[in-house]
């Protein structure tokens, strides 16, 4: 039956059960009295029954119009709720928000993010991801809502803002034998073992590309997902690290740590905030990645801040 029905006919219905008067509801539906009319019939059928029964001026509602009546009232109030969105309030945001990013932007900037969540949308929890690239094209079914990552381009198939950009840099202990030079060069970037930062987006695979064109290339000692063990162990060792300059100025104020420019020329990192095409509109998506790009500007271990500085 439902496919019989259209909005205007129960509108229809609906007004003239109010004013129990053919040509009164024509005015009100802004519509000829003859249509009106015509509508009614299409209604009698589409109910099989009479509906209105002409008593003089007036027409009386058959207990089938008067069960109807109620009905359509709550249909279109709710009608109206789904129609008219409720302006987004973040205090009264109930849920939990999947975020996801590398283990450096859980532990000096995730921080900041909760705390201004906690303040201005009490009621929502974050549940945490480490990112991995290979995670993007599934974005669209993942329950991950908004991501952080690096890529040399504007990454494909999602949305994003750019936070900001910089260069990958070479670290290693303050004690290391290439720490008292200005410069390196090649042979000094590859005299050493490397450690990797497999966590998070891809940081160095530039370096290795610039460095097969020159029928080069790195021997790794230890390959690991977070910053912290990976800066551990650079303390600890005579390796090397390829990773962003912003995060290896940020590490260097925690560890014993110092960093040289690259001896090769690589793209420069960009940083991109990424999310499904699907939230794009949603309210709640919308304030809460607000937030976070906010925060971003604002906290000095982000590469946004150094892009705001």
């Amino acid at each position: 039956m439902i496919h019989r029905v259209n909005l205007n006919l129960l509108r229809s219905l609906k007004v003239l059960l109010e004013e129990r008067h053919v040509s009164h509801a024509a005015d009100k539906l802004n519509l000829t009295q003859s249509a009106v009319s015509r509508q009614l019939s299409q209604l009698r059928s589409l109910f099989a029954d009479p509906l209105l029964i002409r008593e003089g001026n007036t027409l009386i509602p058959t207990p089938k119009a008067l069960q109807l009546q109620a009905k359509l009232a709550h249909w279109f109030l709710e009608l109206d709720d789904l129609l008219v969105e409720e302006a987004f309030d973040p205090e009264k945001w109930h849920g939990e928000f999947v975020l996801s990013s590398s283990d450096y932007v859980a532990q000096y900037i995730l921080p900041n993010i909760f705390e201004a969540l906690a303040v201005q949308a009490p009621n929502v929890s974050i549940q945490y991801r480490l990112w991995q690239p290979d995670l993007l094209p599934q974005l669209a079914t993942s329950d991950i809502q908004l991501a952080s990552s690096m890529s040399p381009t504007q990454p494909e198939g999602v949305s994003s803002i750019q936070i900001g950009e910089d260069v990958p840099v070479c670290v290693m202990s303050r004690a290391h034998p290439l720490a008292k030079q200005d410069s390196l060069s090649v042979t000094d970037l590859l005299a050493y073992a490397h450690i990797k930062v497999i966590g998070g987006g891809d940081k160095d695979s530039y370096v290795d590309e610039a460095l097969a064109n020159l029928q080069k290339q790195r021997r790794f000692a230890l390959k690991v997902p977070f910053f912290y063990a990976a800066a551990q162990s650079l303390c600890q060792s005579q390796h090397l690290m390829v990773i962003p300059e912003h995060i290896a100025r940020n590490l260097k104020k925690h560890f014993s740590l110092t960093y040289k420019p690259l001896p090769i020329t690589t793209p420069r990192h960009k940083y991109w905030l990424l999310w499904h095409a699907k939230y794009d509109n949603d309210p709640s998506h919308l304030w809460i990645r607000s937030l976070v790009l906010q925060v971003m500007s604002e906290a000095t271990y982000s590469i946004g801040y150094d892009a705001k500085s």
